[in-house]
């Protein structure tokens, strides 16, 4: 059996009450800035599948950084193979916050569209990434966010 990687196992709990062991772990401001951007999210696209990866994989090694996702897309790998996972998603990492827009075909869509409205952040091709959410507009950190739950996967 492989060891627990924190008390939002899976094994114990749903993913909403995942998601909330999570968040009660994390040190302020990080926990309000990330609560609050997930009370927007479940707000806006209620009806959205709610994820939560622990980062670890496979044999309970830590790979990632946990995250919460919303929203569904088949993610498609460089081998031709694709699973579902989130169009959405946000971690706390050492620095601050992440947030990833999955399955954009144009890796300059977000720097070129956000960029230089959001404030404070880095700007990639799929994650935005920021110290605390006071540095940055809000809105147009929700509007990216927003892009990128409603965008067509499929066209």
């Amino acid at each position: 059996m492989r060891a627990v990687a924190g008390p939002w196992h899976p094994a114990f709990m749903d993913i909403s009450e995942q998601v909330e062991a999570y968040l009660v772990g994390l040190p302020e401001p990080k926990q309000a800035d990330l609560r609050q951007v997930h009370a927007r999210m479940l707000s806006d696209f209620p009806d959205s599948r709610l994820w939560f990866t622990d980062g670890t994989n496979e044999e309970g090694k830590v790979v990632a950084n946990p995250n919460i996702g919303y929203g569904v897309f088949a993610l498609t790998y460089a081998d031709g193979s694709s699973r579902e996972f989130y169009r959405v998603g946000m971690s706390a990492n050492s620095s601050g916050i992440s947030v990833y827009v999955l399955g954009l075909d144009d890796k300059t869509y977000l720097s070129r569209t956000y960029g230089a409205e959001i404030g404070k952040a880095s700007v990639t091709g799929y994650c935005i990434k920021f110290t605390r959410l006071s540095a940055i507009d809000a809105d147009v950190l929700h509007a990216a966010m927003s892009h990128g739950m409603t965008i067509d996967h499929t066209a």
